[in-house]
């Protein structure tokens, strides 16, 4: 999942992305709603938390951006304000979620996978192939009935490939869904992460090389 958080007081967005890369998500941060929009011009993303009250562009004019764009991407909104009118507000200009501050971080985490959720095919948060188990909600993979310990960059990449259901997977589409803005388009860290992977997944092999191309699940 791929999220981009707007929150113009730094260090409650340094903390955000914290918590969310815990979670094996590739976030980026901008602290106003200018930057946001540029940000949303040139990168897709899942979710984005975005805060209401930001300096320059609004963060109503920022989600009426996203929401005229027709994409997928789905709005939480985070505010100081505790009326109702402002929640129903903010909802009604096309907002997915609705979050006071302050919040729960568990909560924050829970909302954002749900709206990660929305914002694709649905799918079961438990993903198999072959022998493999990925749990999403618990971050934990299994194969058979052997417990593997997976980095969070590993874990991405492995949920990346297993959402793709066997068809191929590029490193630049790797690069978009599990890295964030920052990484460096020619650094080999997509090799090597595949690598450190089919390591800890052991034998029989189930990730495989398509010159050229890139990487798929197989048998």
């Amino acid at each position: 999942m791929r999220v981009l958080v707007v929150e113009d007081e730094a260090f409650l967005a340094e903390a955000i992305v914290d918590g969310l890369r815990e979670h094996s998500m590739a976030v980026d941060m901008c602290l106003d709603g200018a930057a946001a929009q540029e940000r949303l011009a040139v990168n897709r993303y899942d979710v984005v938390i975005l805060d209401r009250d930001l300096p320059g562009v609004h963060g109503d004019d920022v989600c009426r951006s996203i929401v005229a764009s027709g994409g997928e991407t789905r709005v939480i909104m985070l505010t100081a304000a505790r009326e109702v009118a402002d929640r129903v507000y903010g909802l009604g200009i096309g907002a997915d979620d609705y979050l006071v501050k302050p919040f729960a971080w568990a909560e924050l985490i829970a909302r954002v996978q749900a709206l990660g959720r929305r914002a694709r095919p649905a799918l079961p948060p438990v993903l198999r192939h072959e022998d493999i188990e990925l749990n999403i909600a618990r971050h934990q993979v299994l194969r058979g009935d052997r417990y593997i310990s997976l980095s969070r960059k590993e874990f991405a990449v492995l949920e990346v490939l297993m959402r793709a259901e066997g068809a191929v997977v590029s490193a630049e589409q790797l690069l978009e869904q599990a890295w964030d803005e920052h990484i460096d388009p020619f650094t080999n860290s997509v090799r090597v992460t595949i690598m450190t992977l089919r390591r800890k997944l052991g034998q029989p092999p189930v990730i495989h090389t398509v010159l050229g191309v890139g990487y798929q699940l197989g048998k």
